[in-house]
Order: structure tokens, then C-alpha cells, then sequence
């Protein structure tokens, strides 16, 4: 089946950023967020930050309340409470009761180790670490043995062959197809795919701006949004900020919080205004605000390649 999203004003607008909260926001995030903010509030709409918390582990209420401050210190501040799917869990489990009601629900019992090792045969144009299809007609002899062993089962979609054509604002056309992507993870916690389209359903978001690195999995997002009826956003995916050695920005690459650029005396006015000059909307020593920025922001004009960040800002 192939079916083509495309892209639309649904309504008021209302964007959102979804932090994970297990560490200092980048450049890299802080970018991003920038412009999910810029892409509302040029529209007069409303932005929402939800924390995307499902692991415990490796969250903190510590780490929510940094990245909050650092926003806010940004001038980008959401337009109500924020939301914490580790709050929601109800919320997913009512989607997996709708998706087992329809036959589209299994058990897997597969490690890591077992999925890593064959996904490494080609999938076609499927998303990285595509799930074979392992555990997916299972015997009941099989999955009981697998029980005995004290296997915990985590939960799959049980696809179909799907393809979807995302018409992305900033990434163009996109086509794609569908693994059986986890629904919830053996240690019972549901899984990113799953939450993040209940949840934009929930908050009635119309526009979902990220990094796109997650373009690939907007296919597996889609199908679930179609399965549980569900509108789909208008999606709009942009490059990464990239460390002056090509790599993906990362904490290891020096000072690029807002609390290591403070010690060496870079303010937050003026890292927004490095991040604005970044995206074309000012000079690099501009002082500016987040609301000046939002004036005149037309999405296509941001830049469609990654924005390499110089040595000397680390």
C-alpha cells in the first residue's frame, strides 16, 4: 500500500520540541528548537515542549528543568504546561489494546545482539536497523520455550508492506517503507514511535519540525497514525549542525551548551544571535530577540545543508 502524505495548514497552527531530558541541550538542539519556534510564531500559532521522559533510567527532573532554563534564556518559552510522557503511559497502552484489536500485534522475544546481527542484510530503502521479521510467526512450541528461558517479550507492529510519500517542507519528497517497529519495549515501557504520534494527536499538532535524522522513520509514524486514525502533521525535517570534524554535534566536542559557552564569557543573547546568523536572519554579532528573528521567517529560506560549526566556537 502506498499512500501519500501531503503537506497543509490543519487547522490553527501549533508546533512543538520534544527534548529527551537526559542531558544539557547543544547547539545542535537549541538550533532546532529555534526554528520549530520561528516556523509557529511566524504563523501566530502556539508552541508546546513535551519531554519525552519514557525511560526513567536514563531521564531526570534535573536535566527537564535545564533544558527549560535554556530555552527560556533563549527567549523560547511554550504556551502552556509541559507534557511528560512518563504521565501517559495509559494513553499507549489504550493505542496497543486498538492495534491488537486489528491483528497487528506481536511478541518478540529477539536481544539486541540477535536483531543487530540480521539487520546487517540489506532491507531495500527501509529504516536503519530494520527489524527482520524474526519472531514474527513464531510456533506456539517456539514461544513458549522462549517463555521458559525467561525471555521478556517486547511488542511489534505486524506490517504489511506499507509505503508512504512524505511531501517534507524543507527535505522535498520522501519515500519509504515500513518495518515492524517496536511498540513497547520488553522492560514494558512503550516505545519513541508510538508515543510521539499518540501524543501529537493528543496536543493537536499540525506542524512537527526536527533534525533529519528522524526523516526515515516518519513512514513508521505514519502507518500508525493511519492504523489508529489519527491526523498526520505537515512535517518539516532539517540538517543537523555538524562539529568542524563532519560529525554529528555531541558534547564531546567541547563547549556547546549554553553553560559551557557562559564560562567562556558567550552570553545567551549572543549565542541566539549566532544561531540566527546560522539560518541567514541576521549578522553573527546582532542583538536581537527570539521575536525579532520571528519577523519576516519564511521556512524557505532556512539553509538545506548542514550548518558546520567553526573551531573557534568550541
Amino acid at each position: 500500500m502506498l499512500v501519500r502524505v501531503r503537506t497543509g495548514i490543519l487547522g490553527a497552527v501549533r508546533g512543538r520540541f520534544a527534548p529527551s531530558p537526559t542531558g544539557a541541550l547543544h547547539l545542535g538542539n537549541l538550533r532546532t528548537a529555534l526554528l520549530s519556534w520561528l516556523q509557529v510564531r511566524a504563523e501566530g500559532g502556539e508552541w508546546w515542549v513535551r519531554m519525552e521522559d519514557l525511560d526513567r533510567v536514563t531521564a531526570a527532573e534535573h536535566h527537564e528543568r535545564d533544558q527549560l532554563a535554556a530555552l527560556a534564556a533563549l527567549g523560547l518559552r511554550p504556551d502552556g504546561p509541559v507534557v511528560r510522557q512518563s504521565e501517559r503511559f495509559e494513553r499507549y497502552e489504550a493505542a496497543i489494546s486498538t492495534l491488537r484489536e486489528q491483528g497487528r500485534v506481536y511478541e518478540c522475544f529477539c536481544t539486541r545482539r540477535e536483531i543487530r546481527e540480521a539487520a546487517q542484510a540489506p532491507h531495500g530503502d527501509l529504516p536503519d536497523g530494520a527489524y527482520p521479521g524474526i519472531c514474527r510467526d513464531l510456533s506456539t512450541a517456539r514461544r513458549t520455550a522462549l517463555l521458559d528461558e525467561g525471555r521478556r517479550p517486547a511488542l511489534r507492529l505486524r506490517t504489511d508492506g506499507e509505503r508512504f510519500v512524505i511531501d517534507d517542507l524543507v527535505a522535498g519528497r520522501f519515500e519509504g517503507g515500513v518495518d515492524d517497529v517496536v511498540l513497547r519495549r520488553n522492560d514494558r515501557v512503550p516505545a519513541y514511535n508510538l508515543a510521539v504520534v499518540v501524543d501529537d494527536a493528543a496536543q493537536a499538532i499540525t506542524h512537527v519540525l526536527r533534525g533529519d535524522d528522524l526523516l526515515s522513520s516518519t513512514p513508521r509514524q505514519r502507518l500508525l497514525q493511519h492504523l489508529l486514525g489519527l491526523p498526520a502533521p505537515v512535517y518539516a525535517h532539517v540538517p543537523l549542525v555538524l562539529a568542524p570534524d563532519g560529525t554529528r554535534l555531541a558534547k564531546r566536542h567541547g563547549a556547546v551548551t549554553l553553560a559551557d559557552l557562559a564560562a567562556r564569557g558567550v552570553t545567551a543573547p549572543m549565542v541566539l544571535a549566532r544561531l540566527g546568523a546560522s539560518l541567514g536572519l541576521c549578522a553573527p554579532d546582532a542583538h536581537v530577540t527570539a521575536d525579532e528573528l520571528a519577523d519576516g521567517f519564511d521556512l524557505d529560506a532556512v539553509p538545506r545543508t548542514p550548518w558546520s560549526l567553526p573551531a573557534e566556537q568550541l
